[in-house]
């Protein structure tokens, strides 16, 4: 095929994801409600309480401390992909700074997942997908007490986390550097539990609902599960839904 013709549809394809997800999220902000149509006392308090909670918090210059270091981290690593793949880099060659920018969780995403963390005091943490380690550190720092295990198949990019979040000193966080459901193919046969479940990993739809289907045994009636980019895709659309519809949801 032409270079052209290669480029043209690698364009193509990023711009079939951004006017699909776009378009999710027009659906979601038509469907949406604020707080005030919540019946829920649980889910009211979790609202007001949490999601939107806009006091600043003395924890946030942690979490601008670490994204901040990642974003001046020039070097290069070999990245192995072995979910989706990304729709923003067409090789795995790639820079850590342009990694922290484009392909981690944002600093408003960033600073949720600390409330969540915060406000559930979860004492046992699982990480599908730890990237560079945004997301773990605001976690971590969401409940210091917590032990998290954060899984990655990538050794390179988990390598740059462990090196970040020692810097930082905390400890509390266990790396695991494995292909996902082999881990989760062993907890799924151990007497372990999680308080909190972060899935962001993959973004495939037969994975997703594979590794839901893995951890059910780990879960307890208080366990808290964060799916993230479920509308990544139209198939990781409809894993989300099976997942609503489960009965252990």
């Amino acid at each position: 095929m032409p270079l052209y013709l290669r480029v043209s549809y690698v364009k193509i394809r990023v711009i079939t994801a951004m006017l699909f997800q776009i378009k999710s999220y027009l659906k979601f902000l038509w469907h949406s409600k604020n707080e005030h149509a919540v019946h829920s006392p649980f889910v009211f308090t979790l609202i007001t309480k949490c999601f939107y909670d806009r006091k600043p918090k003395p924890e946030y210059k942690v979490l601008k401390n670490y994204r901040k270091a990642l974003l001046e981290n020039k070097n290069t690593i070999e990245v192995n992909d072995f979910g989706a793949g990304s729709k923003v880099f067409k090789s795995n060659k790639r820079e850590i700074s342009r990694i922290a920018k484009t392909a981690g969780i944002t600093q408003k995403r960033d600073e949720l997942l600390f409330r969540v963390s915060n406000y559930f005091q979860p004492d046992t943490i699982l990480e599908i997908g730890t990237s560079l380690g945004l997301a773990t550190v605001a976690l971590s720092v969401g409940n210091p007490k917590a032990q998290i295990t954060t899984l990655e198949g990538c050794p390179e990019t988990s390598k740059i986390a462990q090196e970040q979040l020692e810097k930082f000193a905390l400890p509390n966080v266990e790396f695991e550097v494995n292909e996902f459901s082999n881990y989760l193919e062993k907890a799924n046969t151990s007497t372990e539990y999680f308080s909190l479940i972060y899935f962001d990993g993959n973004h495939q739809k037969q994975s997703t609902l594979d590794y839901f289907d893995l951890l059910l045994p780990t879960i307890t009636n208080d366990t808290v599960w964060i799916f993230d980019d479920i509308h990544w895709s139209p198939g990781m659309e409809e894993a989300w839904e099976t997942i609503k519809k489960h009965p252990k949801r």
